[in-house]
């Protein structure tokens, strides 16, 4: 039988294998080495993948935000609106829209010019960190980021704080105890992975800098490497 739910997992399930393959070997090679050093091709490779599979799950949550709408306002058309050609259209949307801003991103970095010594203050190629590399005015990518982060971010976190309204109101008018906890048990691991997802991101960017970086660089590994590794955990104890 058809499970969109579970054919969403899959997408987050394989997204999350994509985007920590895609720096952790590196990253552990260089703390163990001590030649720390990437050629300029596989740099932007790997913050584009990076950057492409983060901007992919901003929109899967979204998704997966909605399928959690129709199963608890729609439940008798739940398998009727929840097709298996609308999950397929929704999940190449997700991908075409993070790979998409990732291209973006990627060649108004790779257009600039670099001169001087190119060491990344971070533990991996990150698109910012690249791109202050660059002997020339940044501004225009320091922009095009500020604005895929509101398009990327905010706009899918809108999307989903909408549909857990809409779910609220329906839990509301639920008079047996039991529904309302069934419904709970139906959207607190996507809840839960939402606000690690969504809490890391957000205190990475609104807290304020410190002057040597490293505990941007420690939140930013735990964005990339813990939050992957605990979302099958939450699942499976949920699921």
């Amino acid at each position: 039988a058809h499970q969109p739910m579970f054919f969403l997992l899959g997408n987050l399930s394989f997204l999350d294998i994509c985007y920590t393959s895609s720096f952790i070997p590196t990253m552990l090679i260089h703390f163990l080495s001590k030649k720390k050093t990437i050629s300029f091709t596989r740099c932007i490779v790997q913050f584009s993948v990076a950057y492409g599979m983060g901007s992919t799950e901003c929109v899967l949550l979204a998704v997966m935000a909605y399928d959690r709408y129709v199963a608890v306002c729609n439940p008798l058309r739940y398998s009727i609106i929840m097709s298996k050609a609308l999950c397929i259209q929704m999940s190449a949307l997700s991908w075409g829209l993070g790979f998409l801003n990732s291209l973006i991103e990627t060649i108004l970095a790779i257009r600039l010019p670099f001169c001087g010594k190119n060491v990344i203050n971070h533990f991996a190629c990150e698109i910012l960190a690249f791109v202050k590399l660059a002997c020339t005015d940044i501004s225009l990518n320091e922009i095009a980021v500020m604005l895929s982060n509101v398009i990327f971010l905010f706009s899918p976190l809108l999307l989903i704080c909408i549909s857990y309204i809409f779910i609220l109101s329906t839990v509301l008018r639920i008079n047996l105890a039991e529904g309302k906890k069934k419904v709970f048990s139906t959207c607190s691991a996507h809840v839960t992975v939402v606000s690690v997802f969504y809490g890391t991101i957000l205190f990475m960017y609104m807290k304020p800098k410190s002057k040597d970086g490293i505990f941007e660089k420690l939140i930013a590994v735990f964005y990339g490497v813990v939050t992957p590794m605990i979302n099958p955990v939450i699942y499976r104890m949920k699921t």
